[in-house]
């Protein structure tokens, strides 16, 4: 699937939820379901700044696409991490940087976050596109 495929999937899950505490209990069941992140890709190496809770993301290439792992120490963003890894993981790092979420815009996530949550979701989003970066510059 494509970045817009998935997130145009992912808005229409969070339609069928009545309210955000239905949201937020979605988002935290995605948190339990993501796969174990091996202890040794959780060093600072990995860690994203600027997220209140810790936040581990890694990357690799297989293929012509990334794979992402991630993690975090507090459920609702490790839910949030979990969306991400939907959109971005197994895709190419140009596709990566070159489509936007708009996905976050459209189910309201953003504006249901605290601030210090919200400004912790935009450094996962450049962590993800920075990755993406590195990986299409060793390409080139």
């Amino acid at each position: 699937m494509t970045i817009k495929e998935i997130q145009e999937e992912i808005i229409d899950e969070f339609e069928s939820f009545e309210d955000w505490m239905e949201r937020y209990d979605y988002m935290i069941e995605l948190g339990k379901s993501l796969p174990e992140m091996e202890e040794s890709l959780k060093g600072n190496e990995n860690l994203i700044k600027g997220c209140q809770s810790k936040v581990w993301v890694h990357s690799e290439m297989q293929g012509d696409k990334l794979h992402f792992f991630a993690d975090s120490d507090a459920i609702l963003t490790k839910g949030i991490v979990a969306l991400l890894l939907r959109v971005y993981s197994d895709q190419t790092p140009q596709d990566i940087l070159n489509n936007d979420l708009f996905f976050i815009d459209q189910i309201g996530l953003k504006e249901h976050l605290s601030p210090t949550r919200a400004n912790g979701l935009v450094s996962m989003i450049k962590q993800f596109k920075l990755y993406a970066l590195a990986y299409q510059t060793k390409l080139s």
